[in-house]
């Protein structure tokens, strides 16, 4: 609809997503939507023929494409927009800070939406996008059914084939989620991808169709899996996290993470919301081993609701702040004295005062400002004017 809009008002909008597939999906349902009302949408990824690129840029910069959609290809420096006015980026934690601006600056300061299934709790979004107004839904739409989670031991594992043989017997088809590619001799007991593979096709399910996908395989290999995936030719995908982000498989019902107690709860949330797409009832089963009390409230957690914000709250609180989000997340600021979690209230008092400050005094001209005004000086001098 904003997009819909932002054309409608003259102005050309672009969704950025983290992979082709997705960006394909997106296309067909926004071609599904607005082709017939006169919208052109065309689709940037780099498998993209030369010619046929060419023909987009310059339809582009024409003003002739009224919606691009497409991955990173869309920030290269020859992508031009005739009146960019609407930005979208979509698992926009994929994507640092510095893509997002380089994409805005595409246009004259056009709005942008960033969107993101990951929650991150609540008190901590508002710091960290602080100066984003932030919208949040947190309900199903309409006739999703809620994923029914299990946590399992590895001596139930006859019990979750056969269930899984239940399911795709129904015409179903399931995910099989791997912590790592290759055996690695320092984590025994982990099963790789490939091997999983190897015994499934042979032994377990080899009367069905079972394919492997890991973030070491090409990416022409990863789409052809995923689009044979969602087109029904394979039944069970064994992959390990590649497929987290946003693939639309509306008949997978069933999702089996391997070694649960491997993953973070905001990760497995994710995972698990690859299944329940459609309008089949769908599982999500956690094989998991261990006895440590983490582990056991990890997991009683994961069974216990579906409320991302709930997991994300319970993820902080049982990993801390440096390993919830991972060393590699962009835009996380990292504070020199206060500490994200620990310090979540009086951070929150901050940026209330500070906004408080911004919409009463914006140029710092009360006298009850003059030593803030001082301080704001002294540390900005060379970027600001008071």
């Amino acid at each position: 609809i904003a997009a819909y809009k932002a054309v409608k008002s003259g102005y050309q909008a672009t969704i950025m997503a983290p992979t082709a597939i997705l960006a394909s999906q997106h296309l067909e349902s926004f071609q599904g939507i607005l082709e017939e009302l006169g919208i052109k949408t065309e689709l940037l990824i780099s498998s993209v023929t030369k010619k046929k690129k060419t023909e987009i840029l310059e339809k582009l910069q024409n003003g002739e494409i009224d919606i691009l959609i497409g991955t990173h290809a869309i920030l290269e420096e020859n992508v031009v927009f005739k009146n960019l006015g609407l930005v979208v980026t979509d698992e926009q934690h994929r994507f640092g800070v510095k893509q997002r601006s380089t994409i805005a600056s595409k246009g004259q300061n056009p709005d942008v939406i960033a969107m993101s299934a990951t929650p991150i709790p609540r008190t901590l979004a508002l710091i960290l996008y602080g100066d984003l107004d932030i919208s949040i839904i947190d309900e199903l739409p309409p006739n999703r059914k809620k994923i029914e989670t299990y946590a399992v031991r590895k001596n139930m594992e006859e019990r979750v084939n056969n269930f899984i043989r239940k399911q795709i017997i129904e015409g179903r088809q399931a995910y099989i989620v791997c912590p790592l590619v290759e055996e690695n001799e320092d984590m025994e007991g982990l099963q790789s991808v490939i091997e999983l593979a190897e015994k499934y096709q042979k032994e377990t399910f080899s009367e069905y169709k079972v394919a492997y996908l890991h973030g070491k395989m090409k990416p022409k290999e990863k789409d052809e899996i995923m689009e044979r995936f969602k087109d029904g030719e394979i039944q069970i995908l064994i992959a390990t996290t590649v497929i987290e982000v946003g693939v639309n498989v509306p008949n997978s019902s069933i999702m089996v993470v391997e070694n649960a107690e491997r993953f973070g709860l905001a990760q497995l949330h994710q995972l698990r919301g690859r299944v329940g797409r459609g309008e089949y009832q769908s599982y999500c089963i956690l094989k998991f081993e261990g006895n440590g009390k983490t582990t056991k409230e990890r997991m009683k957690v994961m069974c216990q609701t579906n409320d991302g914000f709930i997991i994300s709250e319970k993820d902080l609180e049982l990993r801390g702040s440096g390993d919830f989000f991972g060393t590699n997340q962009h835009g996380i600021p990292d504070f020199k004295i206060a500490n994200l979690f620990t310090d979540i209230d009086i951070l929150k008092l901050a940026q209330e005062a500070a906004i408080k400050i911004v919409n009463d005094d914006e140029k710092l001209e009360k006298p009850e400002n003059d030593l803030l005004k001082e301080l704001v000086k002294d540390k900005f001098t060379d970027r600001i004017e008071i």
